[in-house]
């Protein structure tokens, strides 16, 4: 698996959510959960309307097993309002047109995630690697940016470390660009 940036420029930012909003709204609203929460794409697919209906996401994680509980912002909350609201509360947010060999409704997965993402980055002619961590990797960025803060970062991505955090969310690759760049200015 090769390694993928977060999305760290708003007007990349703004050209996936066009696109996504402009195409498919399933997609868009993965996208938006992704970019808002910092949610592992193996915890966001398997969401249902139920989660989603309160002012917070509960969830067990499948990766560490941990209870995570993760406030939905105003503006994803105003997304999600809008996109269930046809959906059975059992309904999964990102239904694949697949179904389950007993003939049930499942979630997208995540091959079909990453390919989603590939083709929303070919369409608009995005130059970095990208894959699924790149919408929890965006959300880490943009919230390093915002509060200039690691330890709640740390917390929010069950981090033993600030150095892995800081790497994680492309910090370092950061520092290290404008050192080269100014290198002989």
């Amino acid at each position: 698996m090769r390694y993928v940036e977060p999305i760290r420029e708003k007007d990349w930012l703004e050209e996936f959510l066009n696109y996504f909003k402009e195409n498919n709204m399933r997609d868009y609203v993965m996208f938006m959960v992704g970019i808002h929460t910092g949610l592992r794409i193996s915890d966001i697919l398997p969401l249902k309307k139920r989660d989603v209906l309160g002012t917070h996401i509960l969830l067990f994680e499948q990766k560490t097993g941990n209870q995570k509980r993760f406030i939905i912002s105003p503006p994803l909350k105003k997304v999600l309002n809008e996109y269930v609201k046809d959906l059975k509360n059992n309904d999964y947010l990102f239904k694949s047109q697949k179904l389950t060999a007993t003939g049930k409704q499942r979630p997208i997965d995540r091959t079909r995630a990453y390919r989603i993402l590939q083709e929303a980055a070919e369409a608009i002619g995005y130059p970095e690697p990208i894959g699924t961590h790149s919408m929890r990797k965006t959300f880490g960025y943009n919230f390093y940016a915002k509060h200039k803060e690691v330890a709640s970062l740390m917390k929010i991505f069950n981090h033993s470390k600030e150095t892995v955090t800081l790497f994680y969310i492309g910090v370092g690759q950061d520092t290290l660009d404008e050192k080269i760049a100014g290198l002989y200015n």
